[in-house]
């Protein structure tokens, strides 16, 4: 009997180690290849990290193409969707707190919605899993309208609030810009404060995130990288994007630099932003999603022999994703001012990533 304990303490040892050296090896071909990508094939910042210590972060192109700015690390993007997951973070700080309950209707927290089918029918459960039925703005009205005037939440109702749900609320899952503005809007009526501020002092202060921002789309701000659309490949000539833009809301538009994002998702894991048990429930795969599952605005893909959470953000001028790879304990951050035809870009870094970590042949795009 000792022998054989012996022999398996021995086996499980070497596969420790074992295990070590393939990460290891992983890890040593993901930075070789970084360190020999070109401009050309991405423009933007690559945050690497495993467990809580960053091991590989760079800066590629330019923030502005016109004047030949390079971006640097500490380059200010717009992080387009992934702010579903920081106003996620936020209306769950709420749910510990005991002031939001989950499975209460909206009107319960809004009694003068505007809507009687979201204030009688919809919970906040459904508003963070995208299955609420409300629609998403920024496909239909947003990017052909003037923007300057979307300052306050109450602004975007016009978009959403007085048409009828796509579905019956909690039967299907439909992608919902308009049920993070929602969101921010019982996070505004129970915390008293704006939207923003609260953002700001409940959420960025706690991870540390010193350097994301909500800009007006009519400012001059410094070390932002300004934005280029192909049009997601259709084009073969770069325009800029500030047409297609606003400021920031619960669904999206929020600026950051890599290392924020890096360090939300390090205070998210490791439960210094909400309790353990929300986290835990926030990272479940609560819903079938379009690809992934999804949980409460993040989402839960199980397709890499591992799950990976995270979020990513796609518009005109922007392509963005965060990722945390739970099995290797690495967390990706991904920031481009350029979006690009699939296969390309931003697009093609996520796969490469994903390939490599689950042992899989990386698939060639022409």
């Amino acid at each position: 009997m000792k022998i054989k304990s012996f022999l398996l303490i021995c086996f499980l040892i070497l596969s420790k180690i074992t295990s070590a050296q393939v990460g290891e090896q992983k890890k040593e071909k993901i930075v070789t290849y970084l360190e020999n990508l070109t401009d050309s094939e991405f423009n933007g910042v690559i945050l690497l990290a495993e467990k809580d210590s960053v091991f590989y972060e760079n800066a590629y192109g330019f923030a502005n193409l016109e004047y030949g700015v390079k971006n640097k690390v500490t380059t200010l993007f717009n992080v387009a969707s992934i702010t579903k997951t920081m106003t996620a973070v936020g209306a769950l700080k709420l749910v510990d707190e005991g002031l939001l309950d989950l499975d209460d209707t909206v009107g319960t927290y809004l009694p003068n919605f505007s809507n009687q089918t979201v204030r009688d029918s919809v919970t906040p459960y459904q508003l963070l899993t995208h299955t609420s039925g409300l629609n998403n703005f920024l496909v239909d009205d947003y990017k052909d309208m003037g923007k300057l005037h979307l300052k306050t939440l109450n602004d975007y109702l016009p978009l959403f609030a007085y048409k009828s749900l796509l579905f019956s609320p909690g039967s299907k899952y439909a992608y919902s810009g308009a049920g993070y503005v929602v969101l921010g809007l019982l996070i505004e009526n129970l915390s008293g404060e704006p939207y923003h501020s609260y953002m700001k002092n409940q959420v960025f202060k706690s991870a540390g995130m010193n350097n994301t921002i909500a800009i007006p789309i009519d400012s001059i701000v410094q070390n932002k990288a300004s934005g280029y659309t192909s049009y997601f490949g259709e084009s073969d000539h770069l325009s800029k994007n500030d047409s297609y833009l606003g400021y920031a809301n619960p669904a999206g538009f929020y600026y950051a630099t890599a290392e924020d994002l890096y360090r939300f998702f390090r205070a998210l894991k490791n439960y210094r932003l909400i309790s353990e048990s929300l986290t835990k429930q926030m990272m479940s795969p609560l819903v079938n999603g379009y690809y992934t599952n999804y949980g409460f605005g993040i989402s839960v893909d199980k397709r890499w022999e591992q799950t990976i959470f995270g979020h990513s953000g796609g518009w005109f001028g922007v392509q963005c994703e965060l990722m945390y790879f739970e099995r290797d304990e690495i967390t990706a951050v991904l920031l481009s001012n350029i979006d690009t035809a699939e296969g390309k870009g931003m697009n093609y870094l996520s796969n490469y990533l994903k390939h490599i970590l689950a042992n899989k042949t990386i698939p060639k795009f022409k």
